[in-house]
């Protein structure tokens, strides 16, 4: 056991997945136990937060048959990554990103929407670099993705080929780019995919408190995140109350969104903003499921690519999207 732990350990500070990960989609990844997953991600974590100075930071580049490019609609910049391959279906990504509001769009997310959009077999993946707090509050973001969501109508786009991922803090922001498309009768997108959304700008809830030591990538040992999300008053609140539910979905009339997947690790911060939200949808009649991977930490398919979870959420993720959109 101590034999495996060392090598576990090495291999963690050794694979740069959190930097460098090739875009190789297996069948399956590095199975472990719990507790080898919390040795494995605190090895991987370290290296994050404290890189080697000698290291080359991760810099994504399109997969063979995609380009990417970048242009802006106004002052919002967006990054498409496109798919060439004469196969491919009409299905649309739009990224919306995590980080609390108050981080931008980084490569591991590119990566990241470049996994899904070859495991749909997307026509594009677009991602969204939404103005961030604490110098644009809230609605600026949603009014960045609004502005996003709309250009992919204009270009004809069919809403019922769009699929909206979030992950964290842009799993906030598409609910309430949800919420504001059906309230303004503006078309809907096919599916949303929730990737441990930050369901409440509160910081009360069960998990918050159980998981703040055990959430590796959000919890404790990330200051600058945890102190952000567990603020009194985040950033991107302005001047709303917490419990509003344009920031705090959990809170909101779901009625008439769409058809949406959640996932969340077990000990993460966000497990039960998660449950939550499920039980909000269910109780709207809107059609969802909830995932919740043991002994995962927050986000963990954005950082830990190589392990077993991380590519059960790819697949499943492919098998929902594959469900709802034809």
């Amino acid at each position: 056991m101590r034999k495996l732990k060392l090598a576990l350990l090495i291999l963690a500070l050794s694979v740069s997945s959190c930097f460098a990960e090739p875009l190789i989609i297996k069948d399956s990844g590095l199975k472990l136990s719990v507790a080898e997953k919390q040795e494995y991600i605190a090895g991987v974590m370290a290296n994050f937060f404290k890189p080697n100075a000698n290291a080359k930071p991760y810099k994504f580049a399109a997969p063979d048959g995609w380009t990417l490019e970048s242009f802006k609609l106004d002052d919002l910049k967006i990054e498409r990554l496109k798919n060439n391959n004469e196969n491919k279906t009409q299905r649309v990504i739009l990224e919306l990103h995590g980080g609390g509001y108050v981080m931008g769009l980084s490569e591991n997310h590119k990566l990241l929407g470049a996994k899904q959009g070859v495991l749909i077999n997307a026509a594009e993946v677009y991602y969204v670099d939404y103005r961030l707090a604490p110098e644009h509050v809230y609605p600026a973001a949603l009014d960045d993705a609004v502005k996003a969501y709309k250009y992919l109508l204009e270009n004809k786009v069919k809403p019922e080929n769009i699929i909206v991922i979030g992950d964290s803090a842009g799993g906030n922001l598409a609910l309430a780019l949800a919420l504001y498309l059906r309230d303004n009768k503006i078309a809907m997108p096919g599916a949303l995919a929730l990737i441990s959304p930050w369901g409440t700008f509160e910081q009360n809830s069960n998990s918050r408190v159980k998981n703040a030591e055990r959430d590796l990538v959000l919890g404790v040992t990330n200051k600058n995140l945890y102190t952000e999300v567990q603020a009194k008053r985040p950033s991107y609140a302005g001047d709303l109350d917490l419990k509003d539910p344009k920031l705090s979905p959990i809170y909101a009339d779901m009625t008439g969104l769409s058809p949406m997947l959640i996932q969340v690790g077990g000990y993460e911060l966000f497990t039960d903003d998660g449950l939550e939200l499920l039980k909000r949808a269910l109780e709207c009649d809107v059609q969802a499921s909830l995932s919740v991977y043991p002994g995962m930490p927050h986000d963990f398919p954005l950082l830990f690519g190589e392990l077993d979870d991380t590519v059960k959420a790819l697949y499943e993720f492919r098998d929902f999207v594959n469900r709802i959109i034809k």
